[in-house]
């Protein structure tokens, strides 16, 4: 079942203060074929407040699983309770396992538990945000430059969506750098931005010419939505609108007139292709959750890229409630237990429809928390563990450098054990973007200003993966 199988459906929702006037100019421009088939998709699932991911992903061999369980104290979880990972033939050839609550991950990364099931997601183990590398007596000594305002939510929230740990005057994103240099070459024809968010407004996806299109769950929120029932938004947008239709002499005044109109335009035509798709479309089951809403939205965004003349779209979508200072074990049990089943949905949907091959999905979150216990929860950290999941990842790896988690460790730099991160969050990004369409040194430099102190762009083969900046793609998925 090919793209078009599945796609009648819509993205949505109101464009913040008419954000996407420019969008809607961009509209105009050169059509794309409809059936293309050079379309691809990054999603974003950031996890808000800082997850404790070192009781995601733990070690499970004999010797680093009592580290682990000497360090977390009350903290660390059962080994008997562990769901184990079976690495592939080009995993780090260690053993791992996962939270009992992600059994649906388990089976992405495992195959099914089958030897032939297709291997969907692998870790990344501790990344974080860098300017670049150092080691512990270096951070001690302050010998390298340290991300501004480590440790806090907000800097390093923004810090993991801009790839701008040193901080900038003009805040803009990675995605809506990327879309500054995509949008006119990919989506020349595109009725929306390639930057749609399920999560109201982000800096990760704010370009200089690039704003997203706000969505909710439900679709876009257009001005005809609840027209007939009296409603005072209703009566309001339908005033706007009338306001829009009249004639005016002024340049400018008509100029946004025109403009606003296809804004609005454009939220009625995503909304009317958004309903079109029946509920079951992608025949599988969501969870009656938010983030499952979200992420069943999200699939049907996607599966309307090309009747939004999009070859190219980021999807930001997010989950609070991580940020676990007086309780961690079970409010991180409740939340993987909901976040878990809609992840394993969502990449069914598209497996499904398929998808599968042309969309990445992968985890963010400020840091990871700290190694000891506060008492009763865990504290704001750094490096930690995150998830690629999709067609394009070759599945079953744990990558990057896993640390030691006993106390004191080479990557400990203190306060609880705080990990210093061995890889980057430009490494990240730069091995999605490649896959993403981005080329040429100068445009990796715009989008990624410090990747030159991990990864000489120039290095990367498709048909290899170890010259790739982490390794996580198939050769091939470009």
């Amino acid at each position: 079942m090919g793209e078009s199988s599945c796609a009648a459906l819509g993205s949505t929702s109101i464009m913040s203060t008419l954000l996407n006037l420019k969008m809607a100019n961009n509209a105009v421009a050169a059509d794309l074929p409809t059936d293309s088939e050079d379309r691809k998709t990054l999603v974003c699932l950031y996890l808000h407040g800082g997850i404790d991911s070192y009781n995601v992903l733990i070690p499970n061999d004999t010797a680093r699983y009592a580290d682990y369980a000497a360090t977390r104290t009350n903290l660390a979880l059962a080994q008997q309770s562990l769901l184990p990972l079976s690495q592939s033939v080009n995993g780090d050839g260690q053993e791992y396992a996962i939270h009992p609550a992600m059994g649906g991950l388990q089976k992405l990364f495992n195959g099914n538990g089958t030897p032939e099931g297709p291997r969907r997601l692998s870790f990344i183990s501790n990344i974080g945000t860098l300017i670049e590398p150092m080691t512990r007596n270096q951070y001690k000594d302050r010998l390298k430059p340290r991300p501004r305002g480590l440790f806090s939510h907000s800097d390093q929230s923004e810090q993991w969506q801009t790839s701008l740990p040193q901080g900038e005057t003009n805040l803009t994103g990675w995605a809506g750098r990327t879309a500054d240099i995509l949008h006119d070459q990919s989506n020349g024809g595109s009725k929306t931005s390639m930057s749609i968010s399920l999560a109201g407004n982000n800096i990760f996806q704010v370009g200089r010419d690039t704003q997203q299109f706000v969505m909710t769950h439900r679709g876009a929120l257009t001005f005809s939505e609840l027209s007939g029932n009296n409603h005072p938004t209703a009566l309001k947008n339908l005033a706007l609108r009338s306001m829009m239709e009249q004639q005016y002499n002024h340049l400018m005044e008509k100029a946004f007139a025109e403009l606003t109109n296809q804004s609005l335009d454009q939220q009625e035509f995503v909304q009317g292709e958004f309903d079109a798709l029946e509920e079951g479309f992608a025949g599988v089951s969501f969870p009656d959750s938010g983030i499952a809403r979200n992420l069943l939205a999200t699939l049907k965004t996607i599966a309307l890229r090309a009747k939004l003349g999009l070859r190219r779209q980021t999807i930001f979508v997010s989950r609070g409630g991580w940020d676990h200072h007086s309780s961690l074990i079970e409010p991180q049990q409740n939340l993987l237990s909901e976040l878990t089943p809609a992840l394993a949905a969502f990449q069914q949907g598209l497996e499904n429809c398929g998808l599968a091959d042309s969309v990445l999905t992968f985890s963010a979150s400020d840091f990871a928390r700290t190694l000891r216990s506060n008492g009763s929860g865990s504290d704001h950290a750094w490096g930690g563990n995150q998830f690629v999941m999709g067609g394009a990842v070759a599945g079953g790896q744990v990558l990057g450098q896993y640390p030691s988690l006993a106390r004191d460790s080479p990557n400990d730099v203190g306060r609880g054990g705080r990990i210093l991160p061995t890889t980057s969050v430009d490494a990240l990004v730069a091995e999605l973007l490649l896959w993403f369409g981005l080329e040429g040194r100068a445009n990796f430099e715009q989008v990624l200003p410090n990747l030159s102190n991990f990864y000489d762009i120039g290095d990367a083969e498709a048909s290899d993966p170890s010259t790739l900046p982490i390794g996580f793609l198939k050769p091939d998925s470009f």
